[in-house]
């Protein structure tokens, strides 16, 4: 006997995490360098006695200290196991099955993943020339379907940014009834004043959600917890396809210690972003064409080499994340990783700084 299973899920596509190699340096998740500050592992510590009782449903505690940095309401805040599950919870609280979700391509690879999961259809605009969201693009492309929009911002894996003079634009022409879902994961790594700021056009429009997280900037990646800022009546929505108990008791407790050192976290961020500024000039003196990023990482636009470039950098020990026949994307670790990972681009394919052509 076996069990009848959906027939769509052998077309559906795997979410493929970082590789990880014993002894390598791993620039292949977006994750920081540097762990938890001490006074949050301190709290974890602390928190894990109580493991017995299940967390607080709600994140009560957390959301209302969120509310208050970010100058909303709880009500207007939503909770979840990383932005990524808020992402999913926003497919199931925007869209039936005749109902479609609109995104830029290639971006964040969990939202094709997300949208045949929940049996909706989906629309993709390409990148730009310079890796950027052509939003002019991706505002033809609504139809009557369309339900919500997933605008990356900075875009995962490119590094690339929407300024906000664009976003306010694009905002100001959505249709009415459409959901545009601001995803700001690597916000706090920007350093160009002029990319748009999901906060601060959050109460001009009622469409308008804004995601964040605290696995990247606040070095939680192990916990996952997230957050939605959005109007009441999408809050709700997310409540209601909310899986319960999903914002675990020491992600509640370590988010809420981070936000006590949020400036020293931060500081780390600005250290991060000097980083992948250093590297990006480097790669663009070898010759390689990298975007302007204003993430924790780089991409590397290889086309059909990005296989060989992957794999060159495995066998020295380097472990990045490629997309096949698109580009490699790379993280910004310590100084010392990303010198090991100039020093390598440097010899592909042999020494001397030569390189073939993209």
């Amino acid at each position: 006997m076996t069990a009848r299973l959906r027939a769509d899920l052998s077309s559906l596509p795997y979410y493929v995490p970082g590789r990880s190699l014993p002894g390598a340096v791993k620039l292949a998740s977006n994750e920081v360098p540097a762990g938890p500050l001490p006074s949050v592992i301190v709290a974890i510590s602390d928190a894990a006695a109580g493991l017995n009782r299940y967390p607080d449903n709600r994140a009560t505690a957390l959301g209302e200290r969120l509310a208050l940095e970010l100058d909303v309401t709880p009500s207007q805040l939503a909770l979840g196991c990383g932005s990524s599950m808020l992402c999913l919870q926003l497919v199931q609280a925007t869209c039936g099955p005749a109902d479609e979700v609109l995104f830029a391509w290639r971006s964040f690879e969990a939202y094709p993943i997300f949208t045949q999961i929940c049996g909706v259809r989906q629309r993709t605009v390409p990148l730009r020339a310079d890796a950027r969201h052509d939003l002019t693009a991706m505002l033809s492309a609504i139809t009557p379907a369309t339900r919500l929009v997933f605008v990356c911002n900075p875009n995962n894996p490119t590094g690339t940014a929407v300024r906000a003079e664009e976003l306010v634009a694009f905002l100001d022409a959505v249709p009415d009834g459409v959901l545009v879902a601001l995803d700001e994961a690597y916000h706090e790594f920007v350093t160009d004043p002029a990319v748009g700021d999901g906060m601060a056009l959050f109460r001009r429009w009622d469409n308008l959600a804004v995601l964040r997280t605290f696995s990247k900037a606040y070095g939680l990646a192990g916990l996952r917890v997230g957050y939605c800022v959005a109007h009441e009546p999408v809050v709700n929505a997310l409540h209601r396809v909310f899986v319960p108990f999903s914002v675990n008791s020491l992600a509640q407790v370590a988010a809420l210690a981070s936000l006590e050192v949020k400036d020293e976290l931060l500081a780390r961020c600005r250290a991060v972003a000097a980083e992948r500024d250093r590297v990006r000039a480097e790669l663009l003196a070898m010759g390689y064409p990298v975007p302007d990023s204003q993430a924790n990482f780089v991409w590397l636009p290889l086309g059909e080499q990005t296989t060989a470039f992957t794999e060159h950098c495995l066998q020295h020990k380097i472990v990045i994340r490629p997309f096949s026949g698109e580009g490699a994307r790379i993280t910004i670790g310590e100084a010392s990783e990303n010198d090991a990972l100039l020093a390598v681009a440097r010899a592909w394919p042999g020494s001397g700084g030569t390189h073939p052509p993209m």
